[in-house]
């Protein structure tokens, strides 16, 4: 099995999802361009990717749906988003005063703020990580990256 085939080669979000705002849009692009360029991604009992991953939400889940590259069935995953509902709502509260600090403030402050954010973006990983655990292998800076995306889908702008 090489490095090459855990991967993602390509991330979409279902109409489930819904469309947003172009700014908001722009976010999910570049949090889907950002997962895709580096990751290591592969569901637990296949290691024949790289690997297709569809995003939907029903009934308040994220549902992860796998595929191969040629379109052949690999695993569904459901989550629960409860687990994730506070760590979002501290990030955005956080992101909203970093972005505020730029404007305004010192950069030993700045730098403060900013390393409050990456740690309740880290935790947010972590989780993710947690809840993935045994059903698929991934390194923390693909956990990082797929986090950014669950935050992106949950912006309302």
């Amino acid at each position: 099995m090489t490095r090459a085939s855990q991967c993602l080669c390509d991330v979409v979000l279902d109409e489930t999802i819904g469309r947003a705002t172009p700014d908001i849009e722009h976010e999910r692009a570049v949090a889907i361009f950002d997962l895709l360029e580096e990751n290591v991604f592969e569901p637990v009992g296949h290691s024949e990717g790289p690997y297709r991953l569809n995003l939907s939400l029903v009934d308040s889940r994220l549902v992860l749906t796998i595929t191969t590259q040629a379109g052949a069935a690999v695993a569904t995953h459901i989550l629960s988003l409860t687990p994730f509902r506070r760590i979002v709502k501290d990030y955005f509260l956080i992101c909203e005063s970093y972005y505020e600090a730029i404007r305004t403030s010192s950069p030993s402050q700045i730098e403060a703020i900013d390393m409050g954010r990456r740690g309740v973006h880290n935790e947010g990983s972590q989780t993710l990580m947690d809840r993935l655990e045994g059903k698929i292998n991934m390194d923390f800076d693909t956990a990082r990256r797929l986090f950014t995306l669950v935050c992106v889908l949950h912006w309302r702008g």
